[in-house]
């Protein structure tokens, strides 16, 4: 952690364990907001006025849906003359350019708060310190790193897409006590019991975008939104892998298109007319190259993706989409709901051509959850 030395006497003192206690507040606000404000990060903020009866909240906000108003301005308007010799608790380093929006560091600086904690400096090359080097020009007291390995999780969409140029890749599979996906045909096949159902709706609610193969399209007929209750707005751009543009236009992604976006991606000599039938039902179409096989070059896909401001994508789907992934090495993380179900030999394989290993212990992951949903459980693994 760094922070500003030779603090005034007069400015409040606080404890590491007040300093995270507020900084959790501040990442419970960031967090609520995940999915909704791409291509901005969503960030969280909370002003703490010290008063005769101790730190009081006085203004909390996150990132706005579509990613703006930024956190920091709205939590200092809440906060009004309060925010005055107060604390800003924030999950990202307040900008310091120019964009769409004025500067976030210089509503802090207008603001009179005194002391400004950050969890982590934002990677961004517009900012990247640039932030708390102005706060600390304008004499306001900085420390770094509060809350830092959390906001790391929180905004690793945004960092990687500043620094890498494409989304952060979330895998997601339920897998059956016998290492398959489907039934035979193939042929979708309920594996998981509700509260791991629950738990994968609550991810598409916090991913920018969901990603599933043409095949997965015709076997299933996914919906790939989100159906838990007050979050069925919460549903993110549905996207489909194909090549040929084949996707059918009685499907139920082709029925919705005009209640939650659809972006078709195929490949750059996929027939024309089709894409024009794609179009006038409200259904976008992007093209990439093919890569070796034929098959549409997944590096090209997500650095589509990250062009068109998507932070985080949620690959659901199927077993050759995923296996296409991992082998591209274009994982970032990995969500195993593995079930005590049995579907027979003859079923789908999780994996298409690749041992199970590969998905539930993949080489340079390492496990950040385990946990127990009834009779299921989840693994979650995370690119080290």
């Amino acid at each position: 952690m760094s922070a500003a030395v030779g603090a005034p006497a007069s400015w409040p003192v606080t404890s590491p364990q007040e300093d995270e206690r507020f900084m959790a507040l501040a990442l419970e606000a960031g967090a609520a907001g995940l999915g909704r404000t791409w291509p901005n990060p969503s960030v969280g903020a909370v002003v703490i006025q010290h008063g005769p009866s101790g730190p009081q909240v006085v203004g909390r906000a996150a990132t706005a849906p579509t990613g703006r108003p930024h956190a920091e301005p709205l939590a200092l308007a809440e906060a009004g003359e309060a925010a005055r010799g107060a604390t800003l608790y924030v999950t990202l380093e307040p900008c310091s350019h120019h964009g769409r929006t004025p500067p976030c560091a210089d509503a802090v600086i207008a603001s009179g708060v005194r002391r400004v904690v950050a969890a982590i400096e934002d990677p961004d090359n517009r900012v990247r310190g640039r932030g708390v080097a102005r706060l600390r020009a304008a004499g306001i007291w900085v420390s770094v790193g509060v809350g830092a390995e959390r906001a790391l999780f929180d905004h690793a969409g945004h960092i990687r897409r500043v620094t890498e140029g494409r989304p952060h890749v979330l895998l997601k599979m339920a897998v059956s006590a016998d290492g398959k996906a489907g039934l035979p045909g193939p042929a979708p096949a309920v594996i998981t019991g509700r509260e791991a159902r629950e738990r994968a709706h609550l991810m598409r609610a916090h991913a920018d975008a969901i990603l599933v193969g043409i095949g997965t399209v015709k076997a299933d007929d996914p919906m790939l939104t989100c159906r838990l209750p007050g979050l069925e707005g919460r549903s993110p751009v549905r996207l489909v892998l194909d090549s040929g543009l084949d996707l059918p236009h009685g499907s139920a992604l082709a029925q919705t298109a005009c209640d939650v976006p659809v972006w078709v991606i195929a490949a750059e000599d996929a027939p024309a007319d089709r894409q024009e039938a794609l179009n006038a039902r409200g259904i976008e179409v992007l093209r990439v190259p093919r890569g070796a096989g034929g098959r549409l070059l997944l590096p090209a896909v997500v650095k589509l993706l990250g062009l068109l401001g998507i932070t985080r994508l949620m690959v659901e789907g199927g077993p050759q989409v995923a296996a296409a992934f991992l082998d591209a090495g274009l994982v970032d993380e990995v969500a195993a709901f593995s079930s005590p179900v049995l579907l027979g030999p003859d079923a789908v394989d999780a994996l298409a051509g690749r041992p199970l290993g590969r998905l539930l212990s993949p080489v340079g992951f390492a496990e950040v959850e385990h946990a127990e949903l009834g009779a299921d459980h989840l693994v979650r693994l995370w690119r080290r």
